[in-house]
């Protein structure tokens, strides 16, 4: 890992540049993307640039893996890479466009950090690059290779085969290989890319995770996208721009760029009582675990927890209970903020685990949802025992679990 005289260098200086390196990310993309405005067009999500919250992700993930580097140099966060690195290749992210994140990643530091910025201390945090970038583009190469894509080319087209409205915000989109070309390997809990053309010229990407049968003999897939409303600059606002453009204009017959499944929160093959708990759109992958649960006559226990605004929000509601009930040890809880027609009154406002009889040991759990929702059921199993080993979570968007 870091050489000795990089340790040293780093430990010394990783309160500084941690302290900094919110304000370090802030110039760094302007100047990026001043460079390089394709990037932000038709690669970065608009959205995330103009919330700030692609910054803070980054800003995160820089100090964790440097924190990592010198208070384990044992061993490397693979966890947070492999995260990261299955994003990227969603993406198609290029090893070449690492050299290009450096070039103007230094020069920002350089800019905010001033005459701190020795040559010993330039050579140690380069070496902390390097060492995230080269792991990170060797796992991006990997997962490409699995799939069978060239670097960075993971785009095939699929057609829409049926749209279905789930909710007044959500819709169901099944899709085959427009290609004719087999379905790609996936896994429950994964995600798939889509890119979409805008009408200013842009080719924006988001993840959805893969909802319906994971079965052998399917020829379709299905995405499941909630409408991301405006943010508060209204509709000149890029957070949303492309649910609302796949609500909006998308129908049955048309084609749209998807990319090869990838995600690292997948259902683990084990007989261990599992928790699978969600909140509002977070249920997609859950939905996935469960159908392959069902589909496989997993016969340990399962326990499922979502919690929504209300039964009317809740997307795909009629196949979470019916999958949770289809299991032989299953049962499903849902909370809701405004219950209402048959929602039972004792699980009325948000998700509290206390409510529900959990399994005192081995218990595996899967957390898909907003933010607070994922650190507050995390904070309740950590408080009933579950090791934190145990709790695998998957975040829609930047990562900020790091940045906090």
């Amino acid at each position: 890992m870091l050489s000795e005289k990089s340790a040293e260098t780093v430990r010394a200086t990783l309160p500084a540049v941690g302290a900094a390196i919110g304000d370090i990310t802030a110039l760094f993309y302007p100047k990026m993307f001043a460079a390089h405005p394709e990037l932000l067009r038709d690669l970065f999500n608009r959205g995330n640039q103009a919330a700030g919250t692609q910054r803070q992700a980054l800003a995160g993930s820089i100090a964790a893996f440097a924190t990592a580097l010198v208070e384990h140099p044992e061993q490397r966060p693979d966890a947070m890479l492999e995260r990261i690195a299955h994003k990227h290749a969603s993406l198609g992210v290029t090893a070449p466009q690492y050299h290009i994140v450096h070039e103007h990643l230094f020069a920002a530091i350089v800019e905010v950090l001033g005459d701190a910025v020795t040559e010993e201390v330039a050579a140690a945090w380069d070496e902390v690059y390097w060492l995230m970038a080269n792991a990170l583009i060797a796992i991006e190469n990997r997962l490409y290779a699995q799939h069978g894509v060239v670097h960075g080319d993971t785009w095939r087209p699929w057609e829409v085969t049926e749209r279905i409205q789930e909710t007044a915000d959500v819709v169901t989109f099944r899709l085959r290989p427009a290609d004719g070309k087999p379905l790609p390997a996936a896994k429950p809990g994964q995600y798939v890319s889509v890119r979409v053309e805008l009408p200013d010229g842009a080719r924006q990407i988001r993840q959805y995770s893969l909802t319906g049968s994971f079965a052998e003999n399917e020829t379709t897939r299905s995405i499941t996208v909630k409408r991301v409303l405006p943010g508060a600059d209204g509709p000149t606002d890029p957070a949303g721009e492309v649910s609302n453009r796949l609500h909006d204009h998308v129908q049955v017959g048309d084609v749209l760029d998807i990319s090869a499944p990838y995600g690292d929160l997948v259902l683990r093959d084990t007989d261990k009582p599992l928790l699978l708990a969600s909140a509002g759109i977070g249920c997609t992958p859950i939905l996935a675990m469960l159908g392959h649960l069902a589909e496989t006559d997993h016969r340990g226990p399962v326990t499922v927890v979502h919690g929504d605004r209300s039964p009317a929000d809740h997307a795909l509601r009629t196949d979470h209970r019916a999958l949770a009930e289809k299991l032989q040890n299953g049962a499903a809880h849902f909370w809701y903020e405004q219950p209402e027609g048959s929602a039972p009154v004792d699980r009325a406002g948000v998700v509290d685990l206390s409510a529900i009889e959990l399994p005192a040991t081995d218990l595996e759990a899967y957390l898909c949802g907003p933010l607070p929702f994922m650190r507050e059921v995390r904070a309740q199993l950590l408080a009933l025992g579950v090791p934190a080993s145990a709790i695998h979570y998957e975040v829609f968007g930047p990562d900020l679990w790091l940045a906090s």
